[in-house]
């Protein structure tokens, strides 16, 4: 996998493959922000299509100190925020409604979205196989079953935990690795 700048140069001459790396570089991140925004799978689904189609039409305009994985998240927020807000607008009845339903969260959402860009990039860094194991374990809506998860990484049901303190354990050996930016 190559850096963000030198995939944004390839996608700008047309590479698919450029990409097709980009966006499973960050599709999670993207689909993560707008779930932990509280919209549901197909509403942040929506958000990942908008967020890179938004992409695709501002490739021209980022230079090489780009961070590609901090300007999805502002725009991917942004949209979940509006989607929330239109939503929210539909429901409410009286203006006060909508500082009733807004979110409190009293932590600090620049680190929780630098935490999960850290986090993504350490998934990343994973073999194919580890990282789907990690995502259905720890990152599905609702929590599967081994059972489930054997069938789908075609693994019996006595090796998911072994299998699963290995990559683990890579992850992070990845994650020592590159020091969080906050």
């Amino acid at each position: 996998m190559h850096d963000d700048w030198t995939l944004i140069q390839a996608c700008r001459r047309g590479d698919p493959l450029a990409w097709e790396q980009i966006v499973a570089k960050y599709q999670r991140l993207v689909y993560s922000v707008a779930l932990n925004l509280g919209l549901t799978n197909d509403d942040a689904s929506d958000i990942v299509q908008i967020t890179f189609g938004i992409l695709l039409q501002s490739l021209h305009s980022f230079d090489e100190n780009v961070r590609l994985g901090g300007w999805l998240i502002t725009v991917a927020r942004r949209h979940t925020w509006r989607l929330r807000q239109r939503y929210q607008r539909e429901i409410a009845h009286d203006p006060d409604d909508l500082i009733e339903q807004a979110p409190h969260d009293s932590h600090n959402p620049f680190q929780q979205w630098d935490t999960l860009e850290w986090l993504n990039d350490g998934l990343n860094l994973l073999d194919p196989r580890c990282r789907e194991l990690l995502m259905l374990l720890y990152f599905a809506k609702e929590p599967l079953p081994y059972s489930d998860v054997a069938q789908r990484l075609n693994m019996p049901v006595g090796s998911i935990g072994p299998n699963r303190a290995r990559c683990l354990a890579r992850l992070k050996q990845h994650l020592t690795q590159k020091p969080r930016s906050f």
